[in-house]
């Protein structure tokens, strides 16, 4: 009987996964314990015994390392909300998008990073000024096309009718409030995260859950 060896090209491709996941645990953990200024690519290296260059592979700076996590989250909450049906009404397909989301990218999150080094991550960027200016600066990029899609989504002109953008800023605003709160009871799970989440966007709902189309 013959025995098949695995493809070359897959054992590399884990390989270079394990590597790179590798890094960013590394990263995340000497952002949190000795800050984001203070820690070296040097560092980062040496902590996962590879080179400098072999972290350029991977990662194009320390920044997009520490947000590495964070726009794999983004990315998966734009596909779900690309994916939303056409009669949901923009602040159902916003809010349904991001539970959908948060209750199957747990898994994923976690195969990366532990939830609490997330959390601390978190922290961090709210408490590096380099950081939260790229933070703000990436939001209002995400929250552009938040709006763009939704005015898609409703057959609207976004530069005329205020409407997706105020919807947007409002659940990335709610968005950012809870990311602050998350963790302050000690509580760090998921689950926590979300019921924060329904909290907040339930104060929402009077204001954005209408049916854009019903109104003149």
């Amino acid at each position: 009987m013959t025995v098949e060896r695995p493809a070359a090209g897959g054992l590399r491709e884990r390989k270079k996964r394990r590597t790179r996941d590798a890094l960013l645990r590394a990263a995340l953990e000497l952002f949190a314990t000795q800050g984001y200024e203070r820690t070296t690519v040097d560092e980062i290296a040496a902590a996962v015994d590879v080179s400098q260059r072999t972290f350029f592979r991977y990662y194009a700076s320390k920044e997009e390392a520490a947000f590495a996590v964070q726009d794999m989250v983004e990315a998966h909450f734009m596909a779900a909300l690309r994916t939303r049906p056409a009669g949901e009404t923009p602040f159902d397909a916003l809010r349904r998008a991001v539970f959908t989301v948060w209750d199957t990218i747990g898994e994923t999150v976690t195969e990366l990073v532990p939830v609490e080094l997330y959390l601390r991550t978190f922290q961090v960027i709210e408490t590096t000024p380099s950081l939260l200016a790229a933070h703000l600066r990436r939001s209002i990029g995400m929250e552009e096309e938040m709006a763009r899609l939704i005015a898609a989504r409703e057959g609207v002109d976004v530069d005329a009718d205020p409407r997706p953008r105020v919807a947007v800023a409002a659940f990335g605003g709610v968005m950012r409030i809870t990311g602050q709160l998350w963790g302050r009871d000690g509580d760090w799970s998921m689950e926590a995260m979300r019921g924060l989440m329904e909290t907040y966007l339930g104060q929402l709902a009077p204001a954005l859950a209408g049916d854009w189309a019903a109104r003149p």
